[in-house]
């Protein structure tokens, strides 16, 4: 997978993952469907919002990421733990800015969970809000024109590195989300400082 090498020479050193694929209710709905185009080592948002979600569901699907020695994040459960057999959650922006309601999990990186916790950021502000949350890293987007969001303004690479810089600054690592779909894509945003991609386009046929 060409795409793949590139990505992982993006900014060597700073992440072990480099790739992030996200399911998508129109083009990959089926994690296990996605789960056969990643490379090993790369990591599974399942955006499960409105999903029937049982424990079983969660222990099964995780246990195959595993076996190809990835790790899955679920979107649209924040109640979820480790104990359920995940490796993470992943936040839309908007619950960045939400008090933990009592009983919750603590959508921090350091939750008594102790799992990985991503969030997508459209701006400076949710950056500040996903360093306030404790969150480990930040899907900033959307970096070019992309299909599921054809109305969103993309932010260049220029903006894109500024976003990035300040992810790094504040302790987060920085992933590209947003109209990367090609080998060439990724090349544009070396130098950038981000430490990988996120996405679906860059696996589809």
């Amino acid at each position: 997978m060409q795409i793949a090498r590139s990505i992982r020479y993006l900014s060597a050193g700073t992440a072990s993952i480099s790739l992030i694929a996200m399911t998508d209710p129109e083009r990959f709905p089926i994690p296990e469907d996605m789960l056969r185009l990643l490379p090993r080592g790369s990591a599974l948002i399942w955006r499960a919002y409105g999903e029937n979600t049982s424990i079983s569901r969660f222990r099964d699907l995780s246990a195959l990421v595993r076996s190809k020695g990835s790790i899955l994040l679920v979107a649209g459960h924040p109640q979820a733990g480790s104990s359920i057999g995940i490796d993470g959650l992943h936040l839309p922006e908007r619950a960045l800015h939400r008090r933990v309601e009592k009983g919750h999990v603590r959508w921090v990186g350091r939750n008594r969970h102790n799992l990985l916790v991503t969030a997508a950021c459209h701006s400076e502000q949710a950056i500040l809000a996903a360093a306030a949350a404790g969150v480990d890293a930040v899907l900033i987007s959307p970096v070019f024109s992309t299909r599921s969001h054809p109305e969103a303004v993309p932010l260049g690479v220029v903006r894109f590195a500024q976003l990035a810089r300040l992810a790094r600054y504040l302790g987060l690592l920085p992933y590209a989300l947003g109209g990367i779909a090609t080998d060439a894509d990724v090349r544009r945003l070396r130098g950038t400082g981000a430490v990988g991609v996120a996405g679906i386009s860059m696996l589809m046929p």
